[in-house]
C-alpha cells in the first residue's frame, strides 16, 4: 500500500479532505523520524516501537578475496519491534501460508500416487 492509497482510504473512512489527511500523516512520520534521529524511542501502543540500537563492530570478508579481513565499525541502526496485535496478525498469516503449503504438497503427493498407479502395467501375462 502506498502513502497515496493510505490517504485515500483514511479520507473515505473519516470524511476528511485528502490534503488534510496527507498533512497529518506526513507530520506524524516527521515527528517519529525526528525522535529517532535524536536517539529517543518511539512507542506506538498496539503497533510497535522504533528505537536506535548500535550494531557491534565486526570483521567482514569480501567473497571475491576472502583472505582479506575488513573491519566493519559499530554503527547506529533503527530497529522496529512490532506490538502484540501486529505480531499475532502476522503469525496468523504465516500459519495460514504454512497450512496452504501443506495442503498443496499433500494434494500433489496424492496426485502423484494416483498417476503412478494408473501407469503401472497389469501383472497378467500375455502367454496363452
Amino acid at each position: 500500500m502506498t502513502k497515496r492509497d493510505l490517504v485515500v482510504r483514511i479520507s473515505n473512512e473519516t470524511g476528511l479532505v485528502q490534503q488534510d489527511v496527507l498533512k497529518i500523516i506526513q507530520k506524524t512520520l516527521d515527528y517519529i523520524s525526528e525522535e529517532v534521529e535524536n536517539g529517543r524511542k518511539v512507542e506506538l501502543r498496539n503497533f510497535g516501537v522504533f528505537e536506535v540500537k548500535v550494531r557491534k563492530a565486526r570483521i567482514g570478508r569480501n567473497p571475491n578475496s576472502p583472505e582479506k579481513d575488513i573491519r566493519i565499525p559499530p554503527r547506529p541502526v533503527v530497529k522496529f519491534k512490532p506490538g502484540k496485535e501486529m505480531r499475532d496478525a502476522v503469525f496468523k498469516l504465516a500459519a495460514a501460508e504454512d497450512e496452504a503449503e501443506v495442503t498443496t504438497k499433500s494434494k500433489a503427493a496424492s496426485k502423484k500416487k494416483k498417476t503412478a498407479t494408473a501407469k503401472r502395467p497389469s501383472k497378467k501375462s500375455s502367454k496363452s
